[in-house]
């Protein structure tokens, strides 16, 4: 089989592609013939060195993908072969991700694929919507499930609602039956956030960013989804609520937060950080579910006319689809196994 593999870190110059032999699922693991392999940040990350040394000989990257099962190991329930299924975290402490045309993964991190969603979407669900569903699980006065009506009431805010994360945070905060405010920088960026559903999309580099969001929530946002916290402590001290919780999964913008102590005492204010790779197997359980469950009602498209445009490469450029999410594109990034 064909497999895109690294034995040290660096640039994208190197991922090889390689033969391998297709590998056999142990106990509890099933094989799966991947379709289409999806690209996170940290995925480049990962190879360049900057989460940590190389941890295996030679790794295979990728942590999300789609594909059909292929095979299954012994004391395997619940999953068979041929089911089609999205997957999640596969590389993660594991020298193999979806960048092959055949992986064995934990059946615990196999999900089955709703019939009516394309392995488009199931490649596109694992770090960018669980991510987004623990940021808006996060607060303590909110639920930690999503479904319809659970975020009845709640004003949400998503900065650079233009991004996966942000997308996916738009996507379901909106079926859960929040009021979602996003902030953009553009009007590209502004016209991808509408497609995926924000009720007010505010730009924050020609207007009044504190204005426009109190004017829709005048008692304040409930919860922020937070992409870039040390350039927006100031706006969210200024727009919050009280006992408000601001969700931070990335640090876009700087890695040193400064915070006025008075102002976020006075509101009760909860600061949460995420990362996906050490929330727990309960936050991880319930993104599987309630997900998986978005994606069957249709909530979680991809493609520009949902505010997620798709770039696509073939396995043997997965270079090149590391370094377009690397250089910042806007969208999705897929590979075609």
């Amino acid at each position: 089989m064909k497999a895109i593999a690294y034995s040290r870190n660096g640039d994208s110059s190197v991922l090889n592609l390689v033969e391998r032999e297709v590998p056999e699922p142990g106990p509890g693991e099933v094989r799966v013939k991947v379709v289409v392999s999806g690209v996170n940040p940290t995925d480049w990350k990962n190879r360049t060195g900057a989460t940590g040394e190389l941890a295996f000989d030679e790794v295979v990257p990728n942590q999300d993908g789609a594909g059909i099962i292929d095979a299954a190991g012994p004391g395997v329930e619940g999953l068979a072969v041929g089911d089609r299924v999205w997957l999640y975290l596969s590389q993660h402490q594991r020298p193999t991700g979806t960048a092959q045309e055949y992986t064995v993964v934990p059946a615990t991190r196999v999900v089955r694929l709703p019939e009516n969603v394309s392995f488009d979407v199931g490649a596109s669900l694992g770090v960018p919507a669980m991510t987004a569903h623990r940021a808006l699980t996060v607060s303590e006065d909110g639920p930690t499930h999503l479904a319809p009506s659970s975020l009845e009431g709640k004003t949400v805010l998503v900065a650079g609602g233009a991004g996966a994360v942000g997308h996916a945070a738009i996507q379901l905060a909106r079926w859960a039956g929040a009021t979602v405010i996003t902030t953009v920088s553009g009007p590209e960026k502004a016209a991808l956030a509408t497609a995926a559903g924000a009720h007010h999309v505010v730009n924050y580099k020609t207007g009044d960013a504190v204005a426009e969001i109190r004017a829709v929530a005048p008692n304040g946002v409930d919860l922020v989804v937070e992409v870039a916290p040390a350039q927006n402590a100031e706006l969210n001290a200024a727009v919050t609520s009280t006992r408000a919780s601001i969700a931070v999964y990335a640090n876009n913008g700087g890695d040193t937060i400064t915070l006025d102590v008075r102002p976020n005492m006075v509101l009760n204010t909860r600061y949460q950080f995420i990362l996906l790779y050490t929330v727990g197997e309960a936050a991880l359980k319930a993104a599987e579910q309630d997900v998986s469950n978005a994606a069957a009602a249709g909530v979680l498209n991809v493609g520009e006319d949902a505010g997620l445009p798709l770039q696509r490469f073939p396995l043997a450029d997965s270079a090149a689809a590391h370094d377009a999410v690397e250089n910042g594109f806007v969208g999705k990034v897929l590979i075609d196994i």
